[in-house]
């Protein structure tokens, strides 16, 4: 009797022990659990770290994150208002708030980033496709731009930024916004949306670095013509000075030539005014020297009778 007895408690304790087995189960700090029965919750979520129970056999426990997790959305191609075609890579962070929601609509994680693919996705494209490229390559409206110094005083928009309303921050706050709203009937909190790359497509770069060329072709064409212009002030000072220099010189030339000539002359009259033998002489050797000067091979000279030229010549005989 007693033998049996013992067997009966030692069954019995092994099938407590059993059922304790089977029906406790441990939730860590990282995590809550969604108690299932026939694949339907049942209660609330656990989210209290630490041992609980449940029904054996019948209930099943479903574990759920509870840490912040991350969304990494795929590169996507998408227009703006201006009809720039860009890249946009964005990424964000999420975790799920109400876990028995998230259950009943996505049960898994995988299912979850399906969705913030759709909706992020969908709010991300809706808010390129209101604002304008520069709106959302800046970041804020009040940002002062670093202004390259020859530039400054450069003609039209080279090297000048276009005004902004809202900005790259506002545009990913709108986003949020919108797409954090529709998140919630999912259980999910939405903490975070950004911009992680922004890239041009093929096309459209090869236009920006064509304006890019343009301006640096105006900004170099620019220089050329105030350098031309500087050469031509630098080429008419050159001449303006020369001349000025030329017209001094030529001018002290005369005026040294003429006090020369004046001297000379002074000399020769000292000279051949001593008695009227002199000027008669001097009348003679200047007569001779213009004969040299008038007379040779093949010329031909027609003088008057009465010439003075000839009046040497005339009277040859009797000198």
């Amino acid at each position: 009797m007693n033998r049996m007895s013992g067997r009966l408690i030692a069954i019995a304790v092994a099938v407590i022990a059993f059922l304790l087995f089977t029906g406790a189960y441990t939730v860590s700090e990282t995590e809550q659990a969604i108690i299932t029965q026939f694949g339907r919750p049942v209660g609330e979520p656990v989210t209290d770290a630490g041992l609980h129970l449940k029904l054996p056999f019948i209930q099943n426990v479903t574990r759920i994150e509870k840490r912040i997790l991350e969304w990494d959305g795929r590169p996507v191609e998408m227009p703006t208002k201006d009809k720039t075609y860009i890249l946009v890579d964005t990424f964000g962070r999420w975790r799920i708030k109400d876990a028995k929601q998230f259950y009943l609509r996505l049960r898994d994680e995988r299912s979850a980033q399906s969705r913030l693919n759709d909706i992020l996705g969908s709010e991300t494209r809706n808010a390129i496709a209101k604002h304008e490229l520069i709106e959302v390559i800046r970041t804020t409206k009040d940002r002062q731009p670093a202004q390259d110094a020859v530039l400054a005083d450069a003609p039209g928009n080279i090297g000048t930024l276009y005004p902004i309303k809202m900005g790259r921050a506002k545009i990913e706050a709108e986003i949020f916004e919108k797409a954090a709203g529709k998140l919630t009937d999912f259980g999910i909190e939405l903490l975070d949306v950004r911009f992680k790359r922004i890239n041009y497509n093929d096309s459209v770069r090869a236009r920006i670095f064509d304006r890019m060329t343009s301006e640096r072709e105006q900004i170099a064409e620019r220089f050329r013509s105030e350098g031309e212009g500087e050469a031509a002030k630098i080429q008419g000072k050159k001449e303006r000075d020369l001349l000025k220099i030329s017209s001094e010189a030529y001018k002290r030339v005369q005026e040294i030539s003429g006090a020369a000539d004046a001297q000379a002359t002074q000399i020769y009259a000292d000279a051949y005014n001593q008695s009227p033998e002199s000027v008669e002489f001097y009348e003679f050797s200047k007569t001779m020297d213009s004969y040299v000067d008038m007379l040779n091979k093949d010329s031909t000279l027609i003088l008057t009778t009465d010439s003075d030229v000839f009046r040497f010549l005339k009277h040859a005989e009797d000198k």
